[in-house]
C-alpha cells in the first residue's frame, strides 16, 4: 500500500511539472507568433490578383522560391499547405494562403487580396461576392459543434 501511494506521488509531480513546462513553453510561441503577425501586418500591400488555380500541395512541389524552401525547416517541406497560383501584373505567381482564407478564394476571378511577400492574409471581393461555401460537416466537427455552443 505505502509504495502505490509513492508511485502515486511521483507520478503526479511529474505532470504538474510537465504542465508547468508546457505553459512556459506556450507563453514564449504565443509572444513569437504576436510579434512575427505584427511584422507581417507592417508589410502587408494590398494588390489586385487574378487567382489562376489553388490547391493544397506540398512545399517542395508547389514551385515556390528557394530562400521559401530553404527557410522552412525539414519536417514542414512534406507537409501539405494551401497554394494559390496567380496573375499579379503579368507575373504567374505561386503564393502560400492563410487557411481560414483559402476556402472563400474563388477560381478564375480577380480579387484584392492582402499580400506579406508571397503569403496572402486576406482577401476582398473585387467584383464578386465571397461568401464561403457550405461544406458538410463531418460527425465529429458536428459533434464538437453541439459541444461548443452547449458550454456557453
Amino acid at each position: 500500500m505505502d509504495s502505490l501511494v509513492t508511485v502515486l506521488i511521483i507520478v503526479a509531480v511529474v505532470v504538474v511539472a510537465v504542465l508547468i513546462a508546457l505553459y512556459f513553453v506556450g507563453r514564449k510561441l504565443q509572444k513569437r507568433q504576436e510579434e512575427s503577425q505584427a511584422q507581417m501586418q507592417a508589410a502587408a500591400q494590398t494588390v489586385t490578383i487574378l487567382v489562376i488555380d489553388k490547391k493544397k500541395m506540398k512545399m517542395k512541389d508547389a514551385n515556390l522560391p528557394k530562400i521559401v524552401l530553404d527557410q522552412t525547416p525539414k519536417y514542414m517541406r512534406g507537409s501539405k499547405v494551401p497554394i494559390v497560383k496567380a496573375k499579379i501584373g503579368p507575373k504567374v505567381m505561386s503564393l502560400v494562403c492563410d487557411a481560414k482564407v483559402f476556402d472563400i478564394i474563388p477560381v478564375k476571378k480577380e480579387v484584392k487580396a492582402v499580400l506579406s511577400g508571397i503569403y496572402i492574409m486576406e482577401v476582398k471581393g473585387l467584383r464578386t461576392n465571397l461568401d464561403p461555401k457550405k461544406v458538410k460537416k463531418s460527425l465529429f466537427k458536428k459533434i464538437t459543434g453541439v459541444l461548443k455552443k452547449d458550454k456557453k
